[in-house]
């Protein structure tokens, strides 16, 4: 679907209405290339005073083909020094009174990001400071990244990463995380928290097939977010099995066939679905490392004017099916340790929605899911996690009524709609053999929407 507001912007005559009139302005967004640097320019790393982190992101910076910039030579030079990133570690900071280094940092710089840049910020997760005064500064991270994510403007996005003390973690355990929201992949990726633990994870021969030798069933596959997710999954070097209801066959097909992958028509609210989707992924591979629940489906009414069997749809769809498959596929031990369960759930289920109260409960419970099944999981190396789509570029988005469909493009940081391939992009990197040390997180893509948390 063609955003048109966007692309008049974009004209001689847009940017001008723009700025005279204080409209909204999507910029261009980098979007991930095979073979693309993760950055259009060198990163600025700083750290506060006692700092863990700052050496080993030198070290996976370096090794990603990242130039580290000297503050000491930019600021001799004759023109400023413009930086692809910013990256700042925090884990030092354990009063608030410390916070002022936050400052020191980024507020000469605020300017000097270039378009589409990055900024992160490295902290400790709260429950692992070692006093209440050490929690409460680091939960002040989050107000600063969410912030700057609504002011730098010009694509820039902003995270913030909560690494583990734990001594089992590594190196290995956050590059996976850093490489993901610096590239192109993370374009509609703004104001997350994402906590990295101390799961087991292995770097990949190739960065640009971090999926190699992977087997992953993607439901939901034959269009729009599925389809994309298939593409990008294989592209990856995944062997992807697309499985959709019998009534989208001739779309799945098309997909599978594209993709080099395979197809499974199976409708999953049936009751012997789980056991025949079991059957077939033991008898065909043997095992499935990654299980990206994407199928659902919409029926909305108000609570008042809603008939038990959309209520009932919704969720049997949505979360149910979701539950019992996982229940079978780990009660067979087809997703072996080092496996990978992803869910789609939506800014619906933090948030809430006017007309979909069966849709938000169902995505709310797809949160409940990750929550409760990670801790569970981590005893057999399997990692859970959910995305949380905000306004994506879809055939169902392009039925919204046009004022809706406007807002809902434009409240976000990035005053734009996102495209399948972001949710893609982000479930492709929660798969990734690389990134077993990231469980237990709901990620929204929805370019810093307003709405919800």
């Amino acid at each position: 679907m063609t955003d048109r507001y966007a692309s008049f912007v974009q004209s001689a005559a847009g940017r001008a209405l723009v700025k005279r009139l204080g409209l909204p302005d999507p910029p261009r967004l980098r979007r991930h290339h095979p073979g693309d640097p993760l950055l259009a320019g060198p990163a600025l790393l700083g750290s506060a005073t006692g700092g863990r982190l700052a050496e080993p992101v030198a070290e996976i910076l370096t090794a990603a083909g990242v130039e580290l910039a000297d503050p000491a030579a930019d600021a001799a030079a004759d023109t400023p020094q413009r930086y692809g990133a910013l990256l700042f570690d925090a884990t030092g900071i354990t009063d608030s009174t410390v916070l002022r280094q936050l400052y020191d940092f980024f507020h000469p710089q605020a300017r000097a990001v270039l378009p589409s840049g990055r900024v992160i910020v490295l902290g400790t997760p709260p429950g692992e400071c070692a006093t209440p005064r050490e929690a409460t500064a680091q939960r002040a991270l989050e107000g600063l990244v969410r912030s700057i994510g609504k002011e730098f403007g010009r694509g820039i996005t902003a995270q913030l990463v909560y690494v583990t003390r734990a001594e089992s973690a590594t190196r290995t355990s956050l590059e996976s995380t850093l490489r993901f929201l610096l590239s192109g992949r993370s374009a509609y990726v703004s104001g997350q928290v994402i906590r990295v633990g101390a799961g087991a994870a292995s770097a990949p021969t190739d960065w640009d097939r971090p999926l190699d030798g992977q087997v992953v069933l993607v439901t939901g596959a034959a269009r729009g977010i599925g389809a994309a997710l298939a593409k990008v999954l294989a592209r990856d070097g995944a062997q992807v099995v697309a499985l959709d209801v019998p009534a989208a066959g001739d779309a799945l097909a098309a997909v599978a066939n594209e993709i080099g992958g395979t197809a499974v028509q199976l409708d999953l609210t049936a009751p012997d679905a789980p056991t025949r989707l079991a059957d077939h992924l033991a008898s065909r591979h043997g095992r499935v490392d990654v299980v990206v629940h994407n199928a659902g489906i919409t029926r909305d009414k108000t609570l008042g004017r809603m008939d038990a069997d959309r209520w009932d749809q919704v969720i049997d769809v949505n979360l149910s099916s979701q539950e019992r498959i996982n229940d079978v596929l780990l009660e067979r031990e087809l997703i072996p340790a080092g496996g990978r369960i992803v869910a789609v759930s939506s800014i619906a289920g933090i948030a809430g929605n006017r007309g979909q109260t069966n849709y938000a409960t169902s995505k709310a419970g797809v949160i409940g899911l990750v929550d409760s099944l990670a801790p569970v999981l981590r005893e057999r190396d399997i990692s859970v996690n959910a995305v949380a789509p905000g306004f994506i570029e879809t055939r169902l988005t392009a039925r919204i009524p046009l004022v809706v469909r406007e807002a809902g493009r434009r409240m976000n940081s990035l005053a734009q709609g996102g495209l399948p391939v972001d949710v893609a992009e982000t479930i492709g990197w929660l798969a990734w053999p690389a990134s077993g040390a990231v469980s237990g997180n709901v990620v929204r893509v929805c370019g810093q929407s307003l709405l919800g948390a």
